[in-house]
């Protein structure tokens, strides 16, 4: 287990690919700390399952953000997994929900990255993993706030490996396509409407139309590529984005 001795906290991990991250850095013998939202049981469930500790920090929330980081010590690991989406047209776009779109997808990671890297410099290693989206590479219509997040999600992550370039920390992105997740599912209906298409006609002519592979992105893929790259042999590996998405943005 590489990762015996090694802090790790997963935002956005109560359930999803944070979820599936956070098994797979635990399986390696990473302490966990998780964050997000629920069943108060399932999470208790959750923690015993991986002998983890929880936060339930609102990502939204600076203060939060930063009495979370405190509590939680020195982290090696920094996994910026938290996001919400949104489907509407520019025109109509609610302002309240733009605003929540840029502030969990990105200005949170902003935030736990700028208090997790001092330690992570000083003691001379760090893996700092962002989950983007293929939404970070390509655009689709409807979704102005989750495209430009991630976009921003890319851009941020570069700037971070080249500032830690020789410091020990790396800064990655991953981004997936369509993982069947409960963010996945509940966008459905706001594409149905917004398309006006059916549940069958979303899935099959605009989530997987997309993907060469014609299936969903599990989880744990996911969170095999992120514990790749806590390994001492990705040491080098930094400022990249990875494409984990059935061959979508090859095109």
């Amino acid at each position: 287990m590489f990762l015996q001795g090694k802090r790790a906290l997963v935002t956005g991990s109560t359930s999803g690919i944070g979820l599936a991250i956070a098994r797979a850095l635990r399986a390696e013998g990473a302490e966990l700390i998780l964050n997000g939202f629920g069943d108060a049981d399932e999470i208790a469930a959750l923690c015993a399952e991986l002998n983890a500790s929880h936060s339930a920090a609102n990502l939204l929330d600076v203060a939060e953000i930063e009495t979370m980081m405190a509590e939680a010590g020195a982290i090696d690991i920094l996994v910026n997994n938290a996001g919400m989406q949104h489907v509407s047209p520019v025109e109509d776009f609610p302002i309240g929900k733009w605003n929540a779109i840029i502030g969990l997808n990105l200005t949170a990671a902003f935030h736990t990255t700028r208090l997790a890297v001092p330690g992570m410099k000083a003691r001379g290693w760090g893996r700092i993993i962002n989950t983007a989206s293929a939404h970070s590479k390509t655009a689709s219509p409807f979704k102005s706030a989750y495209n430009a997040s991630k976009h921003g999600v890319d851009g941020f992550t570069k700037t971070i490996a080249l500032e830690l370039g020789q410091t020990g920390v790396t800064a990655n992105c991953i981004s997936p396509g369509y993982v069947w997740t409960p963010l996945i599912e509940g966008q459905i209906p706001d594409t149905m409407k917004a398309r006006g298409l059916t549940r069958e006609q979303v899935i099959n002519d605009v989530l997987l139309a997309k993907q060469p592979t014609k299936k969903f992105v599990q989880p744990g893929e996911v969170g095999a590529l992120a514990a790749f790259l806590c390994r001492e042999e990705a040491g080098n590996v930094t400022g990249a984005n990875w494409s984990i998405d059935g061959g979508w943005t090859a095109e």
